[in-house]
């Protein structure tokens, strides 16, 4: 049986909502847990940057990236508008996946 390949694109945030953080992974639980964890030297261990809150699905890695660079070129009030729209309480959305 085939199972089709699913990408993500995310954006992640620190406790107080300060940074945005957006990206794009095929695997968002273990991409997100290694963010929690700290396992890498990067930008969200050095700023904290750990919750999700936002994230869209695609069946693509071309579309995946394209969404990542439409967002990422966006304004952060567009982040929020996408964060809010989906998530408006702005919890953690890890423990969902």
């Amino acid at each position: 049986m085939y199972i089709e390949k699913q990408y993500y694109v995310y954006i992640l945030t620190n406790a107080k909502h300060t940074t945005l953080y957006t990206c794009v992974t095929n695997d968002l639980k273990k991409r997100v847990w290694q963010h929690k964890g700290k396992f890498v030297e990067s930008f969200t261990k050095r700023y904290h940057v750990d919750m999700l809150m936002y994230y869209e699905v695609s069946n693509s890695i071309e579309s995946a990236i394209t969404r990542e660079k439409q967002i990422k070129a966006g304004s952060r009030q567009k982040k929020i508008d996408l964060i809010i729209n989906m998530n408006p309480e702005w919890r953690d959305l890890y423990d969902e996946l």
